[in-house]
């Protein structure tokens, strides 16, 4: 304790930074006493009287004259106890504060060493980069200084040729510079600070180096150009980092499959092959092939690059569209049993649709023009017994071979009707023909048994010619003797069908997609295109997609053979389909698919073999087939023609008859034949082709029999196929030209030539057979060749001039502007004929 112009001060020990305790005394009179740390100031108020303050400022139970007055020991012992506290935590949170800052700062020295790290390990791959690009510029600029010596030595060459050549300094005799390493590149650039700089310098600056590149330079883009995203930094530092690493930067090849159909585009290619548009038609070009990305390429030359590119070859077709159609073979517990299919055929006028009539109690024949069945018609019957039958009753006429085709294709029975009155007839043995080749088994039906003349006996004695052999014959086809007209033997002969049906065990699965065969289509004015299908497997229901040849639909409506509209057709249920996009063919088949991207893809595809496929039959592959065909067209007389029918299948018909209609001469072409009502547009046609439009079944709108009539454009109506290819026919056989036939009528033999003022020279002639005309046309024959044809400029009997000249007498001849006969030649006497020719 010290004192200081009258003041005293009391220091507490115990912590030199902690705090001090200071007291004042004035005057004898004690102030207050001032407790001072460094966080907070404490007052003790009316200290007690103290003489002198040591170091601990008094303890308990001291002397009441060394601490202040009014304050007793224990309250003296208390305030220094906290005190002493205070001390303490003032203490604990200074070193928690130098520990945390101590922690801090190693941990802002750690980031400063993993910053300087990273750096570091920047600028190394930066320079390994640069010294790699540096030496890459160092071959690029030897390469071109070579090439520029080599084009300088061959222009002194050219220049001189007289002159010897100069030898081959030392820099070139050496050959191309070989590749220095990295450590003698380093030195080359630490010693040649003084050469001059070839290379490419730093703006602003003579010397290659122009610093570091730093991290903010490279993100910046040096000069303010533009900015590459922080991305492409990244893949240019992976590669850097590469290339720094293991050298070449090297991927591991992907060798894909790739499908390669018929024709395929190159920039098509190139995205299956995952490689770039510009490579492949590199690859085309050094093939030999200028062509661009754009454009198609076949199949073999895409295998080459496919194989050229690493990759393997999937070949397809574009018939692989068509694999989506189900053709899976159905299991045997999924078959149920199914109705017979039952096909009636034979000849014309047999009493097909008759007998057909009398089964269904119908009476279809009535509503058939002139009693003749046009097309094919689809019909179901339930018999007595229960069984239900579904029958196709084909036409008869000759016209209609492909339509009892398809009707023998798609049946399980033939029914073959043949007249007893009548016996077999050519469509008969067709249709027996058609059975055989279907592979089906067959049913005589010898109907017209109510007649007096008929004699069945006499029917299967002639079906024996035709390897037909009936059960009263000792064979193995059933035969009934039938009449539609009284209804005799039809049980008969639909148990003998119930029979063969049971024999046969057909079945089917309803549970799969829908096929079937398209019988008969038409276009309908009302309901569009229509194909009467009859269903071979599966179930087909309303709202189905499907395919049937060229065209697709959905199934909009299902009509039965009574008209009614059902829901589904199961197998052997023939019914309408309503919904397509376009007439089918009648014999198409009819293929239920899942989308209806699938059927209009498969549908474009099979019009285009289609439109390929005619193409290719009516086209001439070179220039002699090419003038042939003019010439042969330019001989043969056209007869054109366009014609619409009520249905495809008579359509179909009515064109192949067509065809057979001409000979060398003349033929009959059909411009155009369609299903529908002729239209403008028909007429339109036929004006431009000046041909006659037949209509089979159907009728001109009102626009088009206006249109008709204002451009003279001839309309012709049948309702029977008999009538139309007579008429056609006849019109052919106009176009032929009359047929010129040469009748010898007389031989004349030259005894004497004598030479006549102003007529010339006279053959004195005697006819040896037959008779001389003056109007007839006349050869001259020397030793039996023909020397001269023409006629006669006179024929005299005697002084006389006369018509003919009989066999046996002598005559007087001169030729028509021709001279030249001798003694003993012979003239031919002859006449020509017209016949007109007509078409068989």
């Amino acid at each position: 304790m010290d004192d200081t112009d009258g003041k005293k001060t009391l220091g507490l020990r115990g912590g030199s930074r902690s705090g001090q305790v200071k007291q004042s005394f004035s005057h004898g009179r004690t102030k207050n006493v001032v407790v001072e740390t460094k966080r907070k100031r404490v007052v003790v108020p009316k200290p007690g009287a103290a003489k002198s303050g040591g170091a601990g400022g008094g303890r308990a139970g001291g002397d009441p004259s060394r601490r202040p007055a009014g304050i007793s020991d224990s309250e003296m012992e208390r305030r220094l106890k906290a005190l002493q506290a205070a001390k303490l935590r003032e203490a604990d949170e200074t070193r928690q504060r130098e520990e945390d800052e101590r922690q801090r700062e190693a941990e802002r020295q750690r980031r400063r060493d993993e910053a300087e790290a990273k750096e570091r390990e920047q600028r190394e791959i930066e320079e390994a980069a640069r010294r790699k690009a540096e030496e890459e510029e160092r071959k690029k600029r030897e390469e071109e200084d070579a090439a520029k010596k080599k084009a300088a030595a061959a222009e002194r060459a050219a220049s001189a040729p007289a002159k010897p050549a100069p030898s081959a300094g030392p820099e070139e005799t050496r050959g191309p510079a070989k590749t220095s390493s990295p450590r003698k590149v380093d030195r080359e650039r630490e010693g040649g600070a003084d050469r001059p700089n070839r290379g490419k310098t730093s703006p602003g600056k003579g010397d290659r180096r122009s610093g570091k590149l730093t991290v903010s330079q490279a993100l910046t883009g040096g000069e303010g150009g533009r900015q590459r995203s922080l991305a492409a930094m990244k893949r240019k530092q992976e590669r850097m980092r590469q290339k720094a690493m293991g050298g070449a930067d090297k991927h591991e090849k992907v060798v894909r499959d790739v499908q390669v159909p018929e024709t395929i585009l190159v920039q098509e290619l190139a995205n299956r092959m995952a490689e770039r548009s510009a490579d492949v038609v590199k690859s085309l070009m050094q093939m030999g092939m200028m062509v661009t990305q754009n454009q198609p390429i076949d199949a073999d030359t895409a295998e080459l690059i496919v194989e050229e590119f690493g990759h393997k070859v999937v070949r397809v077709s574009d018939a692989d569209v068509e694999q989506v159609i189900d053709s899976v073979e159905d299991k045997a517990e999924d078959l149920k049993p199914r109705p017979p299919v039952i096909t009636i055929m034979g000849h014309v006028d047999h009493g097909k649709t008759s007998l057909l009539d009398a089964i269904r109690n119908a009476k279809v024949v009535a509503g058939e023009a002139g009693g003749i069945t046009q097309h094919i018609g689809a019909y179901q019957v339930k018999t007595d017994s229960g069984a239900v039958l579904s029958f196709l009753d084909t036409p008869g006429h000759a016209a209609f071979t492909s339509m009892r085709a398809r009707g023998a294709q798609v049946t399980d029975i033939v029914v073959l009707v043949v007249a007893a009155d009548d016996s077999v007839m050519p469509q008969t043995i067709e249709a027996i023909n058609h059975a055989k080749a279907a592979g089906v088994p067959m049913i005589v039906a010898i109907n017209k048994c109510d007649k007096p003349a008929a004699d069945a006996q006499r029917v299967r004695t002639e079906l024996l010619q035709h390897e037909v052999v009936v059960e009263a014959m000792s064979g193995e086809v059933q035969d009934v003797e039938v009449s539609a007209k009284t209804g005799q033997g039809l049980d008969t002969l639909l148990e003998a069908i119930a029979l063969q049906a049971e024999i046969l065990e057909l079945k089917a699965n309803p549970e799969r997609a829908a096929m079937g065969a398209v019988i008969e289509a038409q276009l309908d004015v009302g309901r569009g295109p229509v194909a009467t299908v009859l269903v071979q497997n599966g179930t087909l229901k309303q709202g189905d997609i499907f395919v049937v040849g060229e065209q697709w639909g959905k199934v909009r409506a299902l009509v039965n053979d009574k008209g009614e509209r059902v829901q589904s057709a199961g197998p052997s249920v023939p019914v309408e389909v309503l919904g397509l996009n376009g007439t089918p063919e009648a014999g198409d088949v009819l293929n239920v698919v899942d989308t209806e991207a699938q059927a209009r893809e498969i549908a474009e595809y099979r019009e285009h073999a289609a439109k390929d496929k005619r193409a290719a039959a009516g086209a001439a592959t070179t220039l002699d087939q090419l003038l042939a065909k003019a010439k042969e067209d330019a001989n043969v007389a056209e007869l054109p023609i366009l014609m619409k029918a009520d249905v495809q299948g008579s359509a179909e018909a009515i064109v192949q008859a067509m065809e057979k209609i001409g000979n060398d001469e003349v033929r009959v072409r059909v411009l155009h034949a369609g299903v529908g009502a002729i239209t403008e547009t028909d007429v339109g046609l036929a004006e431009a082709s000046g041909a006659p439009i037949i209509g089979f079944n159907v009728r001109a709108n009102a626009p088009a029999r206006n249109a008709a009539n204002q451009k003279g454009v001839e309309i012709r109506y049948y309702s029977v196929i008999y009538d139309l290819v007579d008429d056609v026919k006849a019109a052919a056989s106009g176009l032929l030209s009359n047929e010129i036939r040469e009748n010898f009528i007389g031989y004349a033999q030259i005894k004497e030539v004598f030479k006549v003022s102003g007529v010339g020279k006279v053959a004195g002639c005697l006819v040896t057979e037959g008779v001389a005309r003056r109007s007839a046309g006349v050869r001259l024959l020397r030793d039996d060749v023909v020397v001269h044809e023409g006629t006669l400029k006179t024929l005299k009997r005697f002084k006389d001039e006369v018509a003919e000249v009989q066999s046996g007498q002598e005559c007087g001849m001169a030729f028509e502007n021709y001279d030249d006969i001798r003694a003993g030649d012979v003239i031919e006497i002859f006449e020509r004929q017209e016949v007109v020719r007509t078409l068989t």
